[in-house]
């Protein structure tokens, strides 16, 4: 006997959302991710009636998006898919749920992509260790990522460093679940590094949600050591109109 989902029919309810609406927002939701989501009020039904115990992926970016919450949190009877999770050795792995949902294969295609277009408003964060002060800082950004097929383009918004006036850029590319590519940054002159530019190298995995990119940077010191840490991109908003840029171009919280 299935059993319902009551968080989420109360998460719903908090959001003073009908089933129909609640569909409609989903559609609405795929639309601006550029997901195919024939979300209707049956479906959303058979989600809290427990008669579907798990959503696909692309349905699955679509309710974090109206919910404002993880898919883990929304009540559903098994995790819905694999996680990018510390792997307790200095990297970063795609771990299966306990359920045994596979997690992609070592040799990723793009036909194994998790989402169509990454394009939008992400918060970029990163930890680095600071050799003169004895002490693990981290930079955070909000940035645009545009991707153009498979290659994409991140640039820090005005303003919208932790650190001010150290604008960020990142040169990448996506196969599959797999993001490879460049980094630099051009530090403040007043600040700590006294406007010394930094560039390395970075790869990611993406959890098949799409909403979340976690892994390594690689690059050299001031002391030309070569130094690691771990990055991560969260996706903030999918759009890329000039209204949500001035919305993010401010200093993270």
């Amino acid at each position: 006997m299935t059993e319902p989902n009551a968080t989420l029919r109360a998460v719903r309810i908090s959001m003073m959302l009908s089933q129909d609406d609640f569909a409609r927002a989903l559609r609405e939701a795929g639309v601006r991710a550029g997901d195919r989501i024939d979300a209707s009020k049956r479906l959303v039904q058979r989600w809290e009636s427990g008669a579907i115990a798990a959503p696909s992926a692309r349905y699955a970016r679509a309710l974090e998006v109206v919910t404002g919450m993880p898919i883990d949190s929304l009540g559903f009877n098994s995790p819905v898919m694999a996680r990018v999770a510390d792997d307790g050795a200095g990297g970063h792995d795609v771990h299966p749920s306990p359920e045994g949902v596979a997690a992609p294969g070592p040799g990723p295609t793009p036909q194994t992509s998790p989402r169509a277009n990454y394009s939008g408003v992400w918060l970029s964060k990163y930890e680095y260790f600071s050799s003169g002060r004895d002490a693990t800082f981290a930079g955070v950004h909000y940035v645009l990522l545009l991707q153009h097929g498979n290659r994409l383009t991140v640039r820090s918004l005005p303003g919208a460093s932790s650190n001010p006036d150290s604008p960020l850029t990142m040169d990448l590319t996506v196969d599959g679940s797999v993001v490879t590519g460049t980094w630099v940054e051009q530090t403040a002159t007043d600040g700590y590094y006294r406007g010394a530019r930094y560039h390395g190298a970075i790869q990611m995995l993406v959890e098949p949600t799409g909403t979340r990119m976690a892994g390594k940077w690689i690059g050299f010191g001031k002391d030309m050591d070569v130094n690691t840490g771990p990055w991560e991109l969260r996706l903030q908003d999918p759009s890329t109109n000039q209204a949500t840029i001035a919305k993010y171009s401010r200093r993270p919280e």
